[in-house]
């Protein structure tokens, strides 16, 4: 019998099944997971933002806008939403901040 080396075609599609397999159980996962990244990542920018209004009344007592964030460099000029794109962060009367979904 001849020594060869090398794998056969079984052995090959088998280890395709299970690369398919582990990619079939993972995807999903990330997908979902995608999802809980950006929710966390809006709620973080919220709490920048309330942080930001804070210094910015203390600094000039009133409640800013957002246009008076960007304008003063609290915040970036092309910061009015969240990151996601899903939601826009609004200030209140009060100076509280709030993330609302988009009207389209």
């Amino acid at each position: 019998m001849k020594n060869e080396k090398g794998f056969t075609l079984v052995e090959m599609m088998i280890v395709m099944l299970v690369i398919s397999v582990l990619l079939i159980i993972t995807i999903p996962n990330v997908a979902r997971h995608n999802t809980n990244i950006n929710n966390k990542g809006c709620e973080a920018y919220v709490k920048m933002v309330q942080a930001q209004v804070q210094s910015y009344m203390l600094e000039n007592n009133q409640v800013p806008t957002m246009e008076q964030l960007s304008s003063g460099e609290y915040l970036n000029a092309d910061s009015t939403g969240c990151p996601n794109g899903t939601k826009v962060v609004t200030i209140d009367s009060e100076g509280k901040v709030t993330a609302v979904a988009k009207t389209n």
